[in-house]
């Protein structure tokens, strides 16, 4: 029983899980105006109370499972600057002072973020001309409050299962096959971790694309390349910097695409 006490952070473990439920709430306004559907209608033969109980306990299983192995084996590769870990959170729920670190790490992630938007933004503009539904970006993006709540989902339910599950199942492969002469992953190896995750970030969203125009292969390519990058990034800052800090990144980045992009779409028109 100890050991099990001990074999994660529990503590951390209920607070990701929670933030994530919380998360994928506040993303359904938002998905649903981009796919065009309808959550609850009133022919459905599931009433929605009853969906919803399903959705939330589709949502818990996924995610505890995702955070209770990504906390594990984080726990197992973790490098000593806080890399592939939650240095802020753990060392707040252990009782630590961590304001300066969190304040040093804040500026740079939120400036990373920004950068990764607004990359992302230049260099869709190619594959948005040779998409006829992507040409009218007001049509396809939501109101700027539904992306402001999808921006949580983002910043913290995409980076739990990218970066702290499947990046750090990645780097521990990589560790068990080679390690670094101090005996923490190599370099290489946490950069395959990195351009994995990143993919996978773009294979899942690749239904949602699917929803708006038809799946070809400039949409997928479109759809793999633009989210790569914010995956890159967000997964350079939780090697160097830890988890909070491509969470913070990847909600500004988020704050630029759903937020002020659609602000500034909408002024214009």
């Amino acid at each position: 029983m100890k050991n099990f006490k001990n074999i994660i952070n529990w503590k951390l473990f209920f607070i990701l899980v929670a933030a994530c439920i919380i998360g994928s709430a506040l993303v359904l306004p938002y998905s649903l105006e981009l796919t065009q559907a309808e959550l609850f209608t009133e022919d459905s033969e599931i009433p929605a109370w009853l969906l919803i109980i399903l959705m939330v306990i589709q949502y818990l299983v996924m995610f505890a499972v995702v955070t209770f192995f990504g906390l594990l084996i984080s726990k197992k590769i973790g490098l000593e600057n806080g890399g592939l870990r939650l240095p802020i959170l753990e060392g707040i729920l252990n009782k630590e002072k961590k304001s300066k670190e969190f304040k040093a790490l804040l500026v740079p992630s939120i400036c990373l973020g920004i950068l990764a938007g607004g990359l992302i933004i230049v260099l869709s503009i190619p594959f948005n001309n040779a998409i006829p539904e992507f040409k009218n970006m007001e049509a396809v993006a939501p109101v700027f409050w539904k992306g402001f709540l999808a921006s949580f989902y983002g910043g913290i339910a995409e980076e739990v299962l990218l970066r702290l599950f499947f990046m750090s199942l990645f780097v521990w492969i990589s560790f068990k096959i080679k390690k670094s002469k101090d005996g923490s992953p190599t370099a290489v190896g946490v950069w395959i971790a990195i351009i994995l995750a990143a993919i996978i970030f773009g294979v899942g969203h690749l239904p949602a694309a699917a929803a708006i125009a038809e799946l070809t292969e400039v949409l997928i390519a479109r759809t793999l390349v633009l989210n790569g990058i914010g995956g890159i990034i967000f997964g350079w800052l939780y090697w160097k910097k830890g988890l909070e800090s491509a969470m913070i990144a990847h909600f500004s980045a988020d704050i630029v695409l759903h937020v002020i992009t659609p602000l500034v779409i909408s002024i214009v028109s």
